[in-house]
């Protein structure tokens, strides 16, 4: 049974695996909300190189089992964080300890100072039995597999770490949450502005198929919609500034118009406070108050957003 075949032959409720290329899967998780991350699977006889583990131990377990069936039987495993967020890393022990593990230098520092503190955020999600597995292997601004897989470092854009697997023989790209499908982008803990420069940068790769860390695959029209979205945030952060609106009173008082349809709309909270931060002169991706934040982002919301991780 060839790769593609095993895949479909075992999917699982959860999770659609859908064949992007030779030997390239995503392994797309719906509605793509808070906690329920994509990952992507690339085999060559030689390696198998898995992007982003899940956030939960059955997801992560199941994610396993997805690369086991697809991958060449006497194949190196590696596995790449693109950002340190627990959704995206929690599951790395279901491929420890043979898989290599890598992801920027400063993804690592992130995920061994907060640890699993994202179960705290949602208490009532069904995590298992997860452990914190950091990376065993860091690079700082780009790196490169010998079956020509590029991992280069664009943050900071969605955090200060993040990282974009990049296939160019193959026209695919795999973007972390520096681009979303469908959903609101969200800067809080990264850069609008570090954002901006990053999409010019991946749209400058010339991929056609974006695997987003989050939502549905698609192609470079993401990079347009997300583009779009953190241009209308900064005129309309300066707007709020002027007014001496706060971020939630200026969020309670906008119309998201033609954003309305994406998901998470309460990031939109999150992403002001990142905007009002870089015009008062903060660096990118500079430490803001997550947790005050988060509360504000709840506040808009109506109640803590869903997580059905």
């Amino acid at each position: 049974m060839n790769a593609a075949n095993a895949l479909k032959n075992n999917s699982f409720a959860e999770p659609e695996v859908a064949q992007i290329g030779d030997g390239i899967f995503a392994v797309i998780q719906y509605d793509g909300g808070w906690c329920l991350s994509n990952s992507g699977v690339i085999t060559t006889p030689s390696r198998t190189v898995v992007v982003d583990t899940m956030a939960t131990e059955r997801r992560s377990r199941r994610l396993r089992e997805i690369v086991d069936e697809a991958a060449h039987p006497e194949a190196a495993l590696a596995v790449v964080n693109t950002h340190h967020h627990g959704d995206h890393t929690f599951g790395n022990g279901a491929f420890a300890p043979e898989a290599t593990i890598l992801a920027h230098e400063l993804t690592v520092t992130n995920m061994a100072e907060l640890g699993l503190a994202l179960k705290s955020v949602w208490p009532d999600a069904d995590w298992g039995d997860i452990e914190l597995t950091l990376p065993t292997t860091t690079y700082q601004d780009a790196y490169r597999f010998p079956e020509g897989v590029e991992v280069l470092h664009v943050g900071p854009a969605h955090t200060p770490d993040d990282s974009v697997v990049h296939l160019p023989d193959d026209g695919v790209l795999f973007v972390g949450d520096v681009v979303l499908g469908g959903a609101t982008p969200f800067c809080l803990m990264g850069s609008v502005t570090g954002s901006l420069r990053a999409i010019d940068r991946l749209r400058a790769l010339g991929a056609e198929t974006i695997v987003p860390g989050h939502g549905p695959v698609g192609g470079p029209e993401l990079f347009d919609v997300a583009e779009e979205y953190l241009l209308w945030l900064q005129d309309l952060a300066k707007t709020g500034r002027d007014r001496e609106l706060d971020p939630l009173a200026l969020a309670r008082g906008t119309d998201l118009g033609r954003f309305a349809d994406l998901r998470e709309t309460e990031r939109f909270v999150g992403n002001l406070a990142r905007v009002y931060a870089e015009l008062d002169g903060a660096p990118e991706g500079a430490p803001l108050e997550v947790p005050r934040i988060f509360g504000e982002m709840a506040e808009y919301h109506g109640g803590m957003p869903v997580c059905h991780a």
